[in-house]
């Protein structure tokens, strides 16, 4: 009998039934490397960038909105202003409307951004997400371990209201690298800090208050590529 259980264990059909879970681990390790191997973003997040945008917060002085209650104020007072959805621009529509609002500046560079990309594609740019309070992002914090925090030097530029999450998922190769280029040009000038968020896959676009003054400059802006040889006139920006 111990011969027998000894000849089984030897045989080919029971060393293919002991493999198989390490096969089905290997697998799953190749399959996870692939995914990083595609994941290769021109604007990683990093802890460099979170200061960079809490910088400008700092500069413009602006505050970090605490609750609805400030939230409300400021918009009363003009201080942060709708994001309308029109024809090149739609809302996720989980985003709660009462924080579908920004900073003007913010706001004019996402009706230029969406006003550009329907130019180059016939499709909508989403909005994800806008101004937040601290209240918000303590809450979200507690389910996306990525998000940053409420509080400190790398606290989330949402709650200055100068920030958008576009959404990215869904987008094809060409118009995540249109969008890319884009987004470099603008950096390249000062104007716009962005990360592309791996687990929500959004673009994440802090936009400078310096962009209000470039824009009043500009009789034109990019449309298909940074290059200033492809542009649209600025009487053909969305409203």
């Amino acid at each position: 009998m111990l011969a027998c259980l000894l000849a089984c264990a030897c045989c080919p059909l029971f060393a293919a039934t002991t493999t198989t879970p390490h096969k089905a681990v290997t697998h799953h390790r190749l399959l996870h490397r692939l995914h990083w191997t595609r994941w290769n973003p021109m604007f990683r997040p990093s802890h460099e960038s979170l200061l960079v945008q809490n910088a400008e917060v700092d500069r413009l002085e602006l505050p970090r909105i605490q609750d609805d209650d400030e939230l409300e104020a400021l918009k009363a007072s003009g201080a942060l202003q709708p994001i309308i959805a029109g024809e090149t621009l739609r809302f996720d529509p989980r985003l709660d409307p009462s924080r579908r609002y920004c900073r003007p500046w913010t706001r004019d560079f996402v009706q230029d951004i969406a006003q550009a990309y329907y130019h180059r594609f016939h499709e909508q740019i989403q909005v994800n997400s806008a101004v937040r309070t601290v209240k918000v992002q303590k809450k979200l914090r507690r389910h996306n371990r990525n998000a940053a925090p409420a509080e400190g030097e790398t606290a989330s530029s949402h709650l200055a209201g100068l920030t958008v999450d576009l959404q990215r998922r869904g987008m094809t190769q060409e118009q995540v690298h249109w969008v890319e280029r884009y987004l470099f040009y603008m950096k390249s000038l000062g104007l716009v800090e962005p990360e592309e968020e791996r687990r929500q896959w959004v673009f994440h676009i802090m936009v400078s208050g310096r962009y209000a003054d470039w824009r009043e400059t500009q009789d034109i802006v990019p449309v298909e590529r940074p290059e200033p040889t492809t542009t649209i006139t600025a009487d053909s920006r969305a409203e």
